[in-house]
């Protein structure tokens, strides 16, 4: 593992699609954490006091990807907007539910591109803490 650690955030702005109404935006903070080297973490801001932030972990990779061609499978896919190279879909699916989202494709490539900067693909592995890795599996096993 490497000794520095870096953090990059980035504040987006994710338009909720729906069928038969306006987009919504939706407030997301986007965060990579060089101790999770393969993750973007993304904290959608609900805006409601009786209500939850909700995070959702994406593959760095998906995300870069996406930015490209439909990539993804199962509950979340990233693309490029149909028609629209500087916008990019993201669908996420649930148990609870199904969203679709539009975001700013050069935005998202500028928070990946910081991202790779720090961290750079195929590099990852030097960057993982494994015995803090374990140390967190078997402290969440045992509670």
């Amino acid at each position: 593992m490497r000794n520095e650690h870096v953090t990059i955030r980035s504040l987006a702005v994710f338009d909720l699609l729906a069928q038969q109404a306006d987009a919504m935006p939706v407030r997301v903070e986007l965060r990579y954490d060089s101790r999770d080297p393969f993750a973007v973490h993304a904290v959608f801001q609900t805006g409601r006091t009786d209500a939850a932030d909700v995070e959702w972990v994406f593959a760095r990779d998906l995300f870069a990807d996406g930015l490209l061609t439909e990539a993804g499978t199962g509950d979340v896919r990233v693309r490029p907007a149909a028609g629209d190279p500087d916008t990019v879909e993201i669908e996420l699916s649930s148990p609870s539910g199904h969203a679709l989202f539009s975001t700013s494709a050069p935005e998202l490539a500028d928070f990946l591109d910081r991202t790779f900067e720090a961290v750079p693909p195929g590099s990852e592995y030097a960057w993982l803490d494994l015995d803090l890795a374990l140390e967190d599996l078997l402290s969440s096993e045992a509670s």
